[in-house]
């Protein structure tokens, strides 16, 4: 089964501190590392995980971050569609406090995949995380299209409809309103964490999944609960089991170290 998902990567610099520092603070980190990471890359890798035949397209700087992205997501196994741009590949810090909350600091411009891309229709599914205008109705040429919230703006602008979009009550960036969107998406997921979450139309609701382990950080969780569930509706699973197979995607992530765990 082959999944495309079209997005952004950041090379993110991860810090465990013992708190979040208040201004002027200075705090120690007890923990370090750095990965290929954003949205787009997360989002590959779990289907990846999942054991489809994932194929990404995105953008990168050509320079030393946007090469050791490359292959440090090839060595995941997914494979790679990169437009190589001459901005450098976006950089960013992600600090972890005890509870497992992230707060990131972007540095520079993301770099979005531009369209048309050839051969979307092509796939089972596309898990469209982040791109252009173009990018987004090349993604529409595939049975199965999947949206997250993130990029509201373009989604709004291009008008293409979606099988699923993925949105968040608890950041501010990837909410979604009612009447935001036209055409509306056929079904809108709003997340809410170990709140579970809501479905519309109809408002039905559904519960989160238990964590699996100990809880580690909440990065990347949102990317993955939607990926889970473009692969659940790939392999023709009905709601209820593409929205279980979501959840437990989204609890599995909370105890990984990062965005791909050790």
């Amino acid at each position: 089964m082959r999944i495309a998902v079209v997005g952004h990567v950041e090379w993110v610099e991860f810090a465990r501190v013992e708190r979040m520092p208040a201004a002027g603070e200075i705090v120690h980190a007890h923990d370090r590392w750095e990965e290929p990471a954003g949205g787009g890359a997360v989002a590959a890798a779990e289907l990846a995980r999942l054991g489809a035949n994932v194929e990404f397209f995105t953008a990168l700087g050509d320079d030393e971050l946007g090469r050791r992205a490359h292959d440090g997501l090839s060595a995941l196994g997914v494979r790679m569609h990169v437009q190589l741009r001459d901005e450098p590949t976006r950089r960013a810090f992600t600090l972890v406090d005890p509870a497992g909350e992230r707060t990131i600091v972007v540095l520079g411009d993301k770099l979005l995949p531009a369209g048309p891309l050839a051969d979307l229709g092509t796939f089972t599914a596309v898990d469209f995380v982040s791109g252009d205008v173009a990018a987004l109705r090349s993604a529409r040429e595939a049975p199965i299209l999947v949206a997250t919230a993130r990029e509201l703006t373009m989604l709004r602008e291009a008008r293409v409809r979606l099988d699923a979009l993925v949105g968040s009550a608890d950041d501010a960036g990837e909410r979604y309103e009612r009447g935001d969107l036209d055409p509306p998406p056929d079904l809108a997921i709003t997340t809410s964490g170990a709140r579970g979450g809501i479905l519309e139309p109809g408002g039905l609701t559904f519960e989160p999944a238990p964590l699996p382990g100990p809880l580690v950080d909440a990065y990347g969780c949102g990317d993955c609960f939607a990926a889970a569930f473009t692969f659940a509706l790939a392999q023709g699973a009905q709601l209820p089991e593409a929205l279980a197979l979501a959840a437990r995607s989204g609890a599995a992530a909370l105890t990984r170290r990062g965005a791909h765990g050790d």
